[in-house]
């Protein structure tokens, strides 16, 4: 090879060589954007898609949403996969536990929306307009009523279809301690029955089914269209609907819950994108949850969950 053909590979070369640094160095610093995970509660699931999208937008920013129902979502938060575990009730004492056995101990709760956990029938269903509490316990309580007619000699004698959130939700652990516990802590929920994590695969299923019954979250009943209704629920003050304004004032009982997330004090110190975020929904609550559906909480838990905030980041307790 004579000196020109030396030269011109030594150049080409370095052209490559340096292309190749260019590459890797702008690999090194854009393939690795800040990241906040969040998993659990597929009733939560539309607002967390929604804030995510929305915080996302004009940020180098990777939010990632899961949806493997509220028991799920807990153990992934035990397990230091997530971020933030979306709940649809209460963390158990015994996932505190689980927690802690790993060294998270720092658990804070932030509430942010109310549900009002609404039970549906397909419009083909002309009777059951109002059930009470007990009806409601005697249907879904396992070795309960499987006809329309063992909750009520007027009511057809034809068999209940069952539809309901799978053991994971954190909707199914609410309904069972709020309706069926309610009156005799020895009672379990019914195995039976069309079970998902999936609300919507619940709205589909009872819209088209004359005898089914269900329960979901607010926001899928509100997307579910015009082939389902609504049950009022009787808990011994008259049959009340669902609505905002009656899960806001507290009339629909036992069916209107709080929603929360459950974080780590020291993730909150540490991950500002996650404090941004946060920050983020809670600025945009009321237009997220009107939008999702969903039932905004009173301006002042709106204000008591940002103090909560702040002074975590500001270390304090």
């Amino acid at each position: 090879m004579n000196d020109v053909a030396v030269r011109i590979l030594g150049f080409f070369s370095a052209v490559i060589l340096l292309i190749l640094a260019t590459i890797a160095s702008g690999m090194c610093s854009y393939s690795q954007p800040p990241r906040v995970s969040i998993d659990g509660s597929s009733t939560l699931f539309p607002i967390n898609e929604a804030i995510a999208e929305d915080f996302s937008l004009g940020r180098r920013v990777q939010v990632r949403v899961g949806i493997s129902g509220t028991g799920g979502g807990m153990e992934k938060f035990c397990r230091g996969e997530i971020d933030i575990a979306a709940a649809s009730r209460k963390i158990k004492e015994s996932e505190r536990q689980a927690c802690a056995a790993r060294g998270i101990s720092d658990i804070v709760e932030f509430d942010v929306a109310i549900d009002a956990l609404t039970v549906l029938v397909s419009r083909q269903n002309t009777w059951a307009q109002c059930m009470t509490v007990d009806e409601l316990s005697r249907a879904f309580r396992a070795g309960g009523a499987t006809r329309w007619n063992q909750l009520r000699p007027e009511w057809p004698d034809e068999a209940i279809h069952f539809y309901h959130p799978g053991s994971d939700s954190g909707t199914f652990d609410y309904f069972t301690e709020a309706v069926i516990e309610a009156t005799d802590k020895t009672l379990t929920h019914r195995a039976d029955g069309n079970a998902s994590e999936d609300d919507n695969i619940i709205a589909v299923g009872v819209a088209h089914d004359r005898n089914g019954l269900a329960y979901l979250g607010f926001a899928y009943y509100q997307e579910s269209g015009n082939d389902v209704r609504a049950v009022a629920i009787d808990d011994g003050n008259g049959c009340i609907e669902p609505t905002r304004e009656t899960a806001t004032s507290g009339q629909y009982t036992p069916l209107s819950r709080r929603l929360f997330y459950y974080l780590r004090e020291s993730t909150l110190r540490e991950n500002e994108t996650l404090v941004e975020m946060l920050q983020y929904g809670y600025a945009n609550i009321v237009r997220i949850t009107d939008e999702t559906g969903y039932i905004e909480l009173p301006p002042e838990a709106v204000q008591e969950q940002e103090a909560k905030l702040t002074q975590i980041i500001a270390g304090g307790t």
